[in-house]
């Protein structure tokens, strides 16, 4: 699911979360979904980059669609102290999009390759991501051809959407480290992805139009090991300065 550069990063990242809270220094890129609230279903996209003088802004506000009950604190570099109590929490099932700071792994899809200075994985129709909580597979994508039959049962997370269920969502897409550690139950199989159309809400992830998924693939690159956040914009504006992120 994640480039062997990932590794290397998340040990970086992981030190860097324990002395501060803040998006790593060794990130160049940073992807970052804004929404209106914690019910919002939809939201902007901004990509920015690292430049000597702080972020630079790539791209014009991109429209994406967010889970269909909108965000939950996940499980990626931020630490678990920013969520105050009462606060809501990732959940499989739970139809939310994580909200936090999360590396970006491996680009994805169906073709045999992709535009994309990221690593690309294409999926075949045995690949899966395994959202079934009491598998050892659990958050992970695996090919049935590999791990076998048996081990992908009960999952409805086949890879060839196109296939499995007739669409073209996970035509091209991203793999986005929530739940690193494939926590029971925390959430699962979270990416960047396809929509279906304008204000179609996802079951977790975040989608957008064809045209500018294709715009950020071309964009980013696997050695500025990038970066994701997702927010409200309240929760933005509070965390900001700590997090190290770009004014609005």
């Amino acid at each position: 699911m994640f480039g062997k550069q990932y590794f290397l990063f998340l040990c970086a990242a992981l030190w860097a979360f324990t002395a501060s809270a803040q998006v790593p220094q060794s990130s160049q890129q940073l992807l970052i979904a804004l929404t209106d609230d914690w019910g919002a279903t939809t939201g902007e996209l901004r990509a920015f980059s690292r430049g000597e003088k702080g972020w630079i802004s790539e791209f014009s506000p991109i429209p994406v669609n967010l889970g269909r009950t909108g965000l939950a604190w996940g499980i990626g570099l931020h630490p678990q102290s920013v969520i105050g109590e009462g606060a809501p929490q990732k959940r499989e099932g739970d139809g939310k999009a994580p909200a936090g700071i999360f590396l970006l792994g491996d680009a994805f899809g169906y073709p045999e390759t992709l535009r994309t200075g990221l690593d690309y994985q294409p999926m075949s129709s045995s690949h899966y991501c395994i959202d079934v909580p009491t598998s050892a597979l659990y958050n992970q994508t695996v090919d049935a051809a590999v791990v076998g039959e048996e081990k992908v049962k009960g999952s409805s997370e086949g890879m060839r959407r196109d296939i499995h269920y007739g669409d073209q969502q996970y035509k091209k897409g991203v793999f986005v480290a929530h739940n690193p550690a494939n926590v029971p139950g925390a959430g699962s199989c979270i990416f960047v992805h396809l929509w279906k159309g304008p204000g179609s809400p996802t079951a977790g992830c975040t989608a957008m139009a064809e045209s500018q998924m294709d715009s950020v693939l071309a964009w980013l690159k696997s050695e500025d090991l990038p970066v994701y956040v997702a927010l409200p914009k309240a929760q933005y504006l509070a965390l900001q300065r700590q997090w190290g992120l770009p004014p609005l």
